[in-house]
């Protein structure tokens, strides 16, 4: 158990503490006192009938923004309870005292703030935040791999969420419904989706945005038939430079869902195995099999589509031997991007409800195993996010080669531009890169309440992009 009197650190303070997972026969209390721009913070540390106290205080340029006031606040706390933890339970996390989604985003935003060059981005990761040499490496990798960055308050995004799916998978924590349960509100969900496409349209004319990429998610976007997406797909009609599908399921997948993606100029399509070995598919859910994933891949091939496919690593009941063949499986069908995922136990998940978790003793040899295997046949990382509740407390990593990005998975996770979300659960973003700063409008999260009150959302919509 943690405790601290300042409810702005807390979140983070409990993540940090948690990532250590801690008996419970510790219990951590944390209070902050400032006097004259300078921060006192006092620790207690118990376990057991055992008691220390530790002390440090530092001062605070009075002159700094109140943004930059409160990250020096949030990195110096949280470094000094690293350092408690560490020394107490004798223990070292591989991301050190990093608990954030976007690692490479929090290294990109202090180069942009003169706080540090960029070829000492690994240098400052490991210093001031405890990351391991490997870790702080494959930041400073993704930073020098991200050639396709460009800001510009003109450019943006556009994301449409397609929150359904052919059946639950147990680790999926997002508000996506089964096909099957909602059959019936599937025609009016496009027609209402269409209706925000239109409303968006408008926007984007009004503002003069000029549409970088288009990304349609989920969800799993091909469970629609090929009508389906022809009717939707026709509304989408902007000049992107780059346009991706998910169709993550392969038993979605059909040849004249394809050639409806082609015909409406879909470049990069992601089918996600997961993992190869087709008893783990049927365990979380899945009821693909492998010569169905093979010859979705095929057929996307033939159609010139930049693939991408998924992986996750600590799936239930998998040892290292199985996930280095699922990784040895996706070297051979050498698609352009191939992202690594590691598992992730979300409360909202059936996963996170069953008595036995997976076991994750092996799961750092087998991120360190896609890595070095990925990397030693072409792929480089160029994007990075990081989930709570990750086996290891670890990360996801995208791969390319052959300079075949994601324009789309960059831009998002690096938050340097504009995303109009469209959907039920689609969030918005606005962001505005000389002041730093990020506005969020989220849509409705349930596709009932989305059909409802799609006139209510466009009209905030509108309001939003003024």
């Amino acid at each position: 158990m943690v405790k601290t009197n300042c409810e702005d650190l807390e979140l983070d303070l409990v993540d940090l503490y948690n990532l250590f997972e801690p008996s419970e026969n510790i219990i951590l209390e944390h209070k902050e006192i400032e006097e004259n721009n300078k921060i006192t913070n006092l620790f207690t540390f118990r376990i057991d009938d055992e008691e220390k106290e530790y002390t440090f205080s530092y001062d605070i340029d009075e002159h700094l923004s109140d943004l930059r006031k409160k990250s020096l606040r949030k990195r110096m706390v949280k470094n000094q309870l690293y350092k408690i933890l560490s020394e107490n339970l004798n223990k070292t996390l591989p991301w050190g005292s990093l608990t954030g989604v976007r690692p490479t985003k929090l290294a990109r935003d202090l180069i942009d703030y003169g706080e540090m060059k960029d070829y000492l981005v690994a240098e400052m990761l490991k210093r001031d935040y405890f990351v391991s040499p490997q870790k702080a490496e494959l930041v400073a990798n993704i930073l020098r791999n991200q050639k396709c960055i460009i800001r510009n308050d003109n450019l943006i995004d556009l994301y449409i969420n397609i929150p359904i799916c052919p059946t639950r998978c147990i680790y999926c924590s997002f508000i996506s419904s089964e096909l099957v349960k909602i059959k019936d509100k599937v025609e009016k969900y496009i027609d209402t989706v269409i209706k925000e496409i239109n409303a968006v349209k408008e926007i984007i004319k009004d503002r003069a945005y000029v549409v970088r990429s288009i990304y349609i998610g989920g969800g799993t976007p091909s469970v629609l038939s090929a009508k389906q997406l022809d009717r939707l797909l026709n509304e989408v009609n902007f000049l992107a430079s780059e346009f991706t599908v998910e169709c993550g399921r392969a038993d979605t997948i059909n040849e004249e869902k394809l050639d409806v993606l082609k015909e409406h100029g879909v470049s990069r399509i992601s089918i996600n195995p997961q993992t190869f070995c087709e008893a783990t598919l049927k365990r979380i859910g899945r009821k693909q099999k492998n010569k169905e994933i093979i010859y979705a891949y095929q057929k996307a091939l033939e159609r010139d589509f930049v693939a991408n496919m998924d992986f996750i690593a600590g799936l239930p009941g998998e040892k290292l031997g199985i996930f280095k063949r699922t990784i040895n499986t996706a070297i051979e069908l050498y698609p352009n991007n191939i992202t690594v995922h590691t598992l992730s136990l979300k409360r909202g998940s059936n996963l996170f409800n069953q008595k036995d978790f997976p076991q994750n003793k092996d799961i750092e040899k087998m991120i360190d195993y896609a890595k070095d295997t990925l990397t030693q046949n072409g792929y480089k990382p160029y994007y990075l996010y990081r989930q709570k509740h990750q086996l290891g407390g670890l990360e996801n990593v995208g791969y390319f080669r052959d300079g075949d990005v994601c324009i789309f998975n960059i831009d998002s996770m690096e938050e340097i531009n504009t995303i109009i979300g469209i959907g039920a659960n689609a969030i918005s973003k606005r962001v505005y890169n000389i002041e730093k700063h990020i506005d969020r409008l989220p849509n409705v999260k349930f596709i009932e309440d989305y059909i409802a009150r799609i006139d209510e959302m466009i009209e905030k919509k509108k309001e939003f992009f003024k």
